[in-house]
């Protein structure tokens, strides 16, 4: 049965939509699977907003590429995949302590802007992106992580739910958004193709569980 939409005045706020979590997508490309030992080479991020309709959708994303820490291990077959060359001079690759300036200081403000109170990461395989960026945070003692240590939202989860699919290209393709393989294992494409599958998740349900009961 449907039944009507909520006729309160109140505007939607993110603040409201995730027990005051702020999701932020985030994809990274690394040197190997490895978090301790293997180089993380490339991040991006995208906070994402809420309309005065409830709906979700991407702010500007955030990216750097980043130097290799002193020691650390790069496998030749992850840089097969993501096509990186960790020497080149064009990569304009920044050290880890400034990388996490770069992309956590846009993350702060969107926090203060949303009134969240923390960000949650969203990615693909998420654990993966969190163990990676955990690990940068404890070898630079960086002191203002806006993230939280272990909880995320995984598209994996999300889109086999909602798509039967898992596989990050079909799963965007499921969604009816477009897919350009070329552009995969970028850390930016990645990021933004994970965060318009994501949204078009979470707007489904709202929709869904605006007009009907179940």
């Amino acid at each position: 049965m449907l039944r009507t939409m909520n006729n309160s005045d109140d505007t939607p706020r993110m603040v409201q939509r995730f027990r005051g979590f702020l999701p932020v997508v985030v994809d990274v490309e690394t040197g190997g699977f490895d978090n301790q030992n293997d180089a993380l080479l490339e991040i991006a991020m995208v906070p994402l907003e809420m309309n005065q309709d409830g709906k979700i959708s991407p702010q500007a994303t955030i990216s750097t590429h980043v130097q290799p820490f002193p020691g650390s291990h790069i496998a030749p077959k992850a840089l097969e995949v993501n096509g990186i060359d960790p020497d080149s001079p064009l990569r304009g690759a920044i050290n880890e302590r400034d990388a996490l300036d770069h992309v956590l200081l846009p993350v702060r403000h969107a926090l203060r802007d949303s009134e969240c109170r923390r960000a949650i990461l969203v990615g693909h395989n998420a654990a993966f992106d969190l163990g990676f960026l955990n690990a940068v945070v404890r070898r630079t003692g960086y002191k203002r992580n806006p993230f939280h240590p272990f909880s995320c939202f995984d598209t994996v989860s999300l889109a086999g739910l909602a798509y039967g699919q898992t596989v990050l290209a079909r799963a965007v393709q499921a969604a009816g958004l477009d897919w350009d393989t070329s552009q995969a294992h970028s850390a930016v494409y990645d990021t933004e193709r994970t965060a318009a599958l994501f949204c078009r998740i979470v707007n489904r349900w709202h929709h869904l569980n605006t007009y009907a009961t179940f």
